[in-house]
C-alpha cells in the first residue's frame, strides 16, 4: 500500500513511474512533486504521517512517498517504520554519494552527520574537528557558514558546498572557510568538510569513523601512571561529537588518548618543551589535537565550550575556571589529600556533585633470585565531578 520512491534528478525507472501513476496519494517535498508533474492528490512532506494514516484508513488506493536520493539513508523509511508502516522502497543515488562524486572523492572513509537543527551544531563541529573527512547533510542553522565560523581559526578545512544536486540549479562550490562565512548560499544540501593535509596511512576496512584503539592507557615514561590514566579516561568518557579540554596537558598523553577514542581535543600547556613532546606524541599516533599554548586560566577564555575537561596541572583557580564553562564532566588529578576537600567544596559551590578516589598501583618487579616483589607508585587522588542536576 505504501511505496517510497527516491529521486536523484534522473529519469525514474519504469517501476517507479508505474507506482506514481497508480497512486491515490503522493507525499513529498513540494519541489520534487512539482518537477515530477504528479497528477495524484498530494500532500506536503511536513504532514507525511498524518496524510498517510488518513489515506490508509479510507482505503483510497496505494500511496507513494517521494524522497530525494536514497530514502533509506537518513530519510523517510526510518520515520515510516518507526510508526509501524512497512513500505516498499525504490531508492535512487543518495545526496551524499552524488556530492562525493561531484567532488571526485572516495567516501568509504567519510563520516556522515545529519543534524536535526542548530541545537546539534556543536556536536557536528566537534566531529569535523576530529575527523578528516565529513559529509554534512545541511539543516537550518547548520550549514557552511556556521561550520566555517565555528572551525576557524584553529581547525583549517576545505569546504565543498553542494546545492540543488540533480536539479536545474545544481552548483558545487569549493570554498575557503573565510569565504563560506560571508557568501550568500542558496539552499545547501550537502557540505563536505575535508582536511586537505590528511593522508590515510592504511586502507579502510570499515566505512565511516575508524574503529577504537586496541588499548587504553598507553605506556609512557613519567607523568601519571597508566592505571590512573585509564581511570581518568573512563570518567571523561570521550566520544565522537565531544570536545575535550586537557588543561596542563604536559606531554599530552590524556589528550592523545581522548583523540584516539574519537573526541575533538584542545590541549592547554604553557611550557614549550612539553608542547614539543605533545606535538611528537600527536604525530606518532596520527591523531588531531589542537594545541593552545599559554597559562590557564587566561588561555581558556577564547576556547570553544567543552563537553569534558581534565585538569592535570594548575591550581584551584584553573579548576574553577573550567567549572564555569559547565562541562558535563570535570576530572582532575591531585597529589595531596588536603587538596581534595578544597576542590570538592568549591565544585559544590559551582553546582557540581563530585567524589574523590585515591589510586595507588603496585607493579610486580622481578628480583635477581627469580622471586618478585611489589613496587608501589606514588598515590594520586582523582576528583570526578558532574553537574548536580544530572543523574
Amino acid at each position: 500500500m505504501i511505496t517510497v520512491v527516491g529521486w536523484d534528478g534522473s529519469e525514474l525507472s519504469a517501476e517507479a513511474a508505474g507506482r506514481l501513476r497508480e497512486a491515490g496519494l503522493v507525499v513529498g517535498p513540494s519541489a520534487v512533486v512539482a518537477q515530477l508533474d504528479v497528477t495524484a492528490t498530494s500532500a506536503a512532506d511536513g504532514t507525511l504521517l498524518e496524510a498517510l494514516h488518513h489515506h490508509l484508513e479510507h482505503g483510497e488506493g496505494p500511496a507513494v512517498v517521494l524522497a530525494q536520493g536514497d530514502p533509506g539513508f537518513f530519510g523517510a523509511v526510518r520515520a515510516l517504520r518507526a510508526h509501524g508502516l512497512e513500505p516498499d522502497v525504490l531508492p535512487a543515488v543518495s545526496l551524499v554519494s552524488r556530492a562525493f562524486a561531484r567532488a571526485g572523492l572516495n567516501w568509504e572513509d567519510a563520516l556522515v552527520v545529519a543534524p536535526s537543527g542548530p541545537g546539534q551544531l556543536n556536536r557536528v563541529v566537534n566531529a569535523c574537528r576530529a575527523h578528516p573527512k565529513v559529509a554534512l547533510l545541511a539543516a537550518p542553522g547548520v550549514g557552511p557558514a556556521e561550520i566555517a565560523r565555528e572551525l576557524a581559526p584553529t581547525t583549517p578545512r576545505a569546504l565543498i558546498v553542494c546545492e540543488d544536486l540533480g536539479g536545474p540549479g545544481e552548483r558545487v562550490t569549493h570554498s575557503r572557510m573565510g569565504e563560506a562565512t560571508t557568501r550568500p548560499w542558496k539552499d545547501p544540501e550537502v557540505v563536505l568538510v575535508v582536511d586537505p593535509l590528511h593522508r590515510p596511512t592504511e586502507p579502510a576496512w570499515v566505512a565511516g569513523a575508524r574503529p577504537g584503539p586496541p588499548e587504553w592507557a598507553l605506556p609512557a615514561a613519567g607523568g601519571l601512571p597508566a592505571e590512573v590514566r585509564a581511570y581518568v579516561l573512563a570518567k571523561l568518557g570521550p566520544r565522537l561529537g565531544d570536545l575535550v579540554w586537557d588543561v596542563g596537558a604536559g606531554d599530552g598523553r590524556i589528550a592523545v588518548e581522548c583523540a584516539r577514542l574519537g573526541a575533538a581535543v584542545v590541549a592547554v600547556e604553557r611550557d614549550e618543551a612539553r608542547c614539543a613532546e605533545l606535538r611528537a606524541a600527536v604525530l606518532a599516533h596520527g591523531v588531531k589535537v589542537a594545541l593552545a599554548r599559554g597559562q590557564a586560566p587566561p588561555a581558556l577564555e577564547p576556547l570553544p565550550a567543552p563537553d569534558a575537561v581534565f585538569v592535570g596541572g594548575g591550581g584551584l583557580d584553573v579548576i574553577m575556571a573550567c567549572a564555569v564553562r559547565r562541562p558535563r564532566v570535570l576530572v582532575c588529578a591531585l597529589r595531596k589529600v588536603e587538596q581534595v576537600a578544597a576542590v570538592l567544596g568549591r565544585l559544590r559551590e559551582h553546582g557540581y556533585r563530585g567524589e574523590g578516589t585515591q589510586i595507588l598501583a603496585s607493579k610486580l618487579v622481578l628480583d635477581p633470585d627469580g622471586s618478585h616483589h611489589l613496587a608501589a607508585s606514588d598515590p594520586v587522588f582523582v576528583v570526578h565531578a558532574t553537574p548536580a542536576h544530572t543523574a
